[in-house]
């Protein structure tokens, strides 16, 4: 069973007493990054204090040890998604940078004019954008799966998208704004049995259920440490072996490449390296490595249950004030995307903040679906184990008053 309160002891935000406007921090915007608990800070510490050096580029017992400490974090995550090999796990700057990867380094390579790339309205950008560049220079075409009336990806509609021109599907298992799961084992089924590969955004998935891509047989998995405890600027694609040996480096430069020649002659090395030029974020990797460990320790059967629960007091406890309209009410995930009646989300989010509550506000990088939700922006509140219901208490009070915005501004 989780316990918020014990849980919070692990983490300098909570036990420094952060405060914003005068009172005392309630952080809700988990889906835009997480706190840090101490064994993340001392493992990233131990790293500047006792352990500098590069990796991969000295004969030295320090850059062996650091060479070691990169390839113990690739396990590490191996073992924490259940991939087959510890060789299907690039290290990247996020998943912004993994989805990029995947689409220049296969996508632009891979696909032709008259190919077809489908996405869903529900996308963040980084899984919409970088696909509109391949369709740039390929020719493919970028396609959409119509999502149900509530928000919620189908089999079904899935199967109605699909054309004998797909080639890639790509979508969030979680999106970040009305936070659905998608059956992400169905959907690989039914695209292998079509020849086509299946991407996922496991953004806002991973941190917070069990992933095993052996199991769900998915073709590529793109993350970020910073969203499950981790440090910024640390990341994985993880592909199946033999895909990406199929892809080619997004970046070039020391440390992917085997060799190369004054003719312009180059060949570069295996997977994963081929796709991890230049010196990595090393104080990231550990960090990373640290992060899984101490998400591992909790259990993420035992993290999704909480949030899960939370979500449900969340739904019931806002509905309650009679003030807001909810959008992602029927969602598992541990978001709440809502609005104040008559009141603009970035208003809304000015108010909670002057109660020292932290949410976003605006599109969330999720623009189309605007359109679909038939607002301009939306406010969303993010939950993780650490927050209490309290925390939610605390979100529907202001919730109730939010029509006095304007306080905020005396």
């Amino acid at each position: 069973m989780i316990d918020p309160y014990k849980l919070r002891a692990d983490f300098p935000m909570f036990v420094n007493k952060v405060t914003m406007q005068g009172k005392p921090l309630i952080w809700l915007d988990n889906a835009s990054t997480t706190f840090k608990p101490y064994p993340v800070i001392k493992a990233v510490e131990n790293y500047y204090t006792h352990e500098t050096s590069n990796s991969h580029r000295g004969d030295y017992d320090l850059c062996f040890k650091m060479d070691q400490e990169v390839e113990r974090t690739r396990e590490a995550v191996q073992r924490f998604i259940n991939a087959r090999r510890s060789e299907e796990i690039v290290f990247t700057s996020g998943t912004t940078a993994s989805l990029n990867l995947l689409a220049f380094g296969y996508g632009a390579k891979h696909l032709r004019e008259g190919d077809e790339i489908l996405l869903t309205e529900a996308e963040h950008a980084s899984n919409v954008l970088p696909w509109y560049k391949v369709k740039e220079m390929t020719g493919a075409h970028v396609g959409f799966i119509p999502l149900d009336t509530d928000g919620t990806l189908t089999v079904d509609n899935v199967l109605k998208a699909i054309t004998p021109n797909t080639k890639l599907v790509s979508i969030a298992e979680v999106t970040n704004v009305l936070a659905y799961q998608a059956p992400i084992k169905e959907i690989a089924k039914i695209c292998h049995e079509r020849g086509i590969l299946l991407a996922v955004d496991g953004a806002q998935s991973v941190p917070h259920k069990k992933t095993d891509v052996q199991d769900s047989d998915i073709d590529f998995l793109s993350f970020s440490g910073h969203k499950l405890c981790g440090p910024t600027g640390i990341g994985v694609l993880y592909g199946k072996y033999d895909l990406l040996a199929q892809m080619d480096p997004f970046m070039t430069g020391g440390g992917n490449n085997a060799k190369f020649d004054m003719c312009g002659d180059a060949s570069y090395l295996a997977p994963p390296m081929r796709f991890e030029a230049g010196t990595q974020n090393l104080e990231g990797i550990i960090g990373l490595r640290a992060a899984i460990e101490y998400i591992s320790s909790i259990g993420l059967e035992d993290i999704e249950a909480y949030e899960t629960e939370l979500k449900r007091y969340a739904v019931d406890k806002i509905a309650e004030t009679g003030n807001a309209i909810i959008y992602n009410a029927g969602s598992s995930g541990p978001i709440l995307t809502f609005n104040v009646k008559d009141v603009f989300a970035q208003d809304a989010a000015t108010y909670f903040n002057s109660k020292g509550i932290a949410v976003r506000s605006g599109q969330h990088c999720a623009k189309i679906l605007m359109d679909f939700l038939k607002t301009v922006a939306t406010v969303r509140a993010s939950f993780y184990f650490y927050n209490t219901k309290e925390d939610i208490d605390a979100l529907a009070d202001a919730v109730r008053h939010g029509k006095e915005f304007l306080d905020a501004y005396f």
